[in-house]
Order: structure tokens, then C-alpha cells, then sequence
């Protein structure tokens, strides 16, 4: 992309802001309620049922605006959309802070919901693909080294201000830093890029393109509904098959590390090699983990965690670098928008849907469940060819 040579040089601190400002957006929103949801709840006089089922209905949202979103970035570029979500999310929660009931607390989420369908990480990753186009497979990688660490600074972050300043507060401080900080670095950091030209050479046959969209969006949403899942219940799964309840603590909070862990990989290693490699490992580890865990018990939970956390690491930066080696830059904003959606909204539901499943039929039954829908997603990836031109690529650099 020759209009992008001018800020190539800047490659560093477009990732840097990128990275940090995910970090806050994720902080702010995804991973908000595990921290808040308790004291607004109790606040409003509401049952966590319908806190949590207001913010699944969010999270659905923010799949179906998904590919609005891609669309409006692969028109007009990246920056100023991530610019304007940083006002979304402010304005959202400071409605949330406001809230006095349920009306409120839907209209904040609601708003909140739009801003995470247009602000999150497929957001970032084609504003990237604006800038770099086939190049932005390390800067995808990057972004989500630094907003790894989202609910480990996340959740202390909103247990801080929730101290300081009660829920109310909490939520207006996360607004004041989208403000002060998110809005004028994702506006002035990250450089203006054109629409990504189509290539000269299609990677992927137009035949194919229908198939091949089926395909990816089927596995991220089997992988995404698994990772919902996970995120809500992990600690009580491992309690249910005989960890005991510091234990199952210990073994959840090295889903960070693991994650992080896997992204270093990604950076150093299997940066050589196809996207596809990273996409089969990440759908491939979580049911390993759960055989495991199934036949061993407790004594596993700490394998079956690493296993899952670095399946997960690989899959965010799968969901970014994939559909770009296999189908290239232009159009890309569209493209993870539309495979992002059925994704999102099967993570708004894995919470409940999970829940019943652990409740009413065990711990056996969830993990043969979350088990099956990762194998069948690696089972589909394993049809999937790299392309040529990826192919090359990696033989070169090795």
C-alpha cells in the first residue's frame, strides 16, 4: 500500500496506542460486571438475573452491528471510528452511573453494547488492515499483547475507583478516561489511512469465498460461545469436578498468563508460519484440556486451564490474521464484522445456556459440550487450505 509508506515508521506507536486503548475499552465494558454487577444490583434493587440478562442482550447488540461497523471502517478508515466509540462508551457510562432501574440500566448497556460492536478488538484489527494491509498480521499480534492484560488491569482498576468513589463513581471515572485519554490518543496517534485497494491477484477463489465465510464464522462461533463460557464459569466447573474453591481460583487466574503466553508464541515462533496453524492450535488445545480434565478430575484443572487460556490467546489473534491471509485487505472490516457477529451473540448467551447445562446435567455433560464444539471447529479448520501466496510467504522466512 503505497499511501501507507509515510507511517509505516510509526508502526510501533500505532500498536502501542491501539494496544492501550483496547485495553481500555475491554476493561470498561467486557469486563465490567465482574467487578460491579454485585453493588448496582443490590443498588437498584435488581436480581443479578437481570443485570446479567441486560448485558447479554449488550453483548447480542454488539454482534449485529458488527458489519456496520467493518463497513464504515473499510470506507473511511479506522481512526476516527475508534475516536467516535471512545465518546459511545463515555456516554454510556455515565447513563449507567445515572441509572436508577431497569430502564436506565438497558438504556446504558444498550449504548454500551453499540460501542463494543464498534470498538473492540475487530475494530482495531482493521483499522490495522487499513494501514498495513497483508502486513498487519505482527501488528494484530501486538495489539493483543497489550490488551491481554485487560482484565488484569481491568478488574483491580474497577475495584479501586468502586472503593474510592462507590459504583457510581467507578463508572464515571471509566467515562472520564475514555475522554482524557482514549479520544485524543486513538484520534491523534493512529494515522488516517485510505480503503485498502483490492488485490491484483484474488488469494482465495470467489467461488470458494461463500464457503469458506460459512466455515470461519461457524468455528470462531463455537470457539467464542466455549470462551463465554469459560469466562463466566471456570471457577465453578472446576469446583463441581473436586477442586476446592482456592484451588479453582488459582488454576482460573492463569488464563491471563496462559493467554499472553500462547500471543508471545504467535509473535516469535508461529509468526513463520501460516495463520492456519495458529487458528487449528487454538481450536484444538481447549479439548485436549477437557479430556483431560474429564478423566483425571481436579488434579488436572491447572493443564486444563493453560490449555484453554493459550487456546484462547490464539484464537483473538486468529479471528484477525486469518480472514486476512485468506481473503486479503480490501473489504476486510466487512468481512470481521460478519464473522465476528455470530460469535458475539453466542457469547452473550454461553453464560446462561452453560450455566443449565453445568446445573442440570454436570460437570461431565458441560465439558463434553464445550469439548464437542471445539473439536468440531478443528475438524473444520483442518479443511481449510492456506493459500498459496501465505504458503510462499512462510517458506521464505524460514
Amino acid at each position: 500500500m503505497a499511501d501507507a509508506s509515510g507511517f509505516r515508521g510509526r508502526r510501533g506507536v500505532v500498536v502501542t496506542t491501539l494496544g492501550f486503548t483496547q485495553t481500555l475499552s475491554w476493561g470498561s465494558t467486557y469486563y465490567l460486571p465482574a467487578v460491579l454487577a454485585d453493588p448496582i444490583s443490590e443498588s437498584l434493587h435488581l436480581s443479578r438475573a437481570w443485570f446479567f440478562g441486560i448485558f447479554s442482550a449488550a453483548m447480542l447488540l454488539s454482534g449485529l452491528v458488527g458489519p456496520v461497523a467493518g463497513r464504515m471502517i473499510d470506507r473511511y478508515g479506522g481512526r476516527d471510528v475508534l475516536a467516535c466509540t471512545n465518546l459511545v462508551f463515555a456516554a454510556g457510562l455515565a447513563i449507567l452511573s445515572a441509572a436508577s432501574g431497569v430502564v436506565g440500566l438497558s438504556v446504558a448497556w444498550a449504548i454500551i453494547g453499540i460501542g463494543m460492536g464498534f470498538g473492540l478488538y475487530e475494530a482495531a484489527f482493521a483499522t490495522v488492515a487499513g494501514l498495513y494491509g497483508r502486513d498487519a498480521r505482527n501488528a494484530i499480534t501486538g495489539i493483543t499483547l497489550f490488551a491481554g492484560f485487560a482484565s488484569t488491569i481491568g478488574w483491580p482498576a474497577s475495584a479501586l475507583f468502586l472503593d474510592a468513589f462507590g459504583w457510581r463513581g467507578a463508572c464515571l471515572t471509566w467515562a472520564a478516561l475514555h475522554f482524557v485519554l482514549g479520544l485524543p490518543l486513538n484520534r491523534l496517534l493512529v494515522p488516517k489511512a485510505p480503503p485498502p485497494v483490492a488485490d491484483p491477484a484474488p488469494t482465495v477463489a470467489a467461488a470458494s469465498v461463500s464457503r469458506l465465510m460459512i466455515v470461519l464464522a461457524g468455528v470462531f462461533a463455537a470457539c467464542g460461545f466455549v470462551s463465554g463460557a469459560m469466562a463466566s464459569h471456570l471457577p465453578r466447573l472446576l469446583e463441581a469436578l473436586g477442586a476446592t474453591s482456592a484451588a479453582a481460583i488459582a488454576a482460573g487466574a492463569l488464563i491471563g498468563p496462559a493467554q499472553v503466553g500462547a500471543r508471545l508464541i504467535e509473535f516469535s515462533v508461529l509468526r513463520r508460519v501460516s495463520p492456519l496453524v495458529s487458528a487449528r492450535l487454538a481450536a484444538g488445545l481447549h479439548p485436549i484440556g477437557a479430556v483431560c480434565l474429564a478423566f483425571v478430575g481436579a488434579p488436572a484443572a491447572v493443564l486444563f486451564t493453560v490449555l484453554h487460556g493459550g487456546g484462547n490467546g490464539l484464537l483473538t489473534i486468529a479471528r484477525g490474521t486469518l480472514p486476512l491471509a485468506l481473503f486479503g485487505a480490501a473489504g476486510y472490516g466487512l468481512r470481521t464484522g460478519l464473522l465476528s457477529a455470530p460469535a458475539r451473540i453466542l457469547q452473550g448467551t454461553a453464560p446462561l445456556l452453560f450455566s443449565l447445562v453445568l446445573d442440570n446435567a454436570g460437570p461431565g455433560y458441560a465439558l463434553l459440550l464445550s469439548g464437542t464444539l471445539t473439536s468440531v471447529a478443528f475438524i473444520a479448520l483442518s479443511f481449510v487450505q492456506a493459500p498459496d501466496r501465505e504458503a510462499t510467504k512462510a517458506r521464505q522466512s524460514t
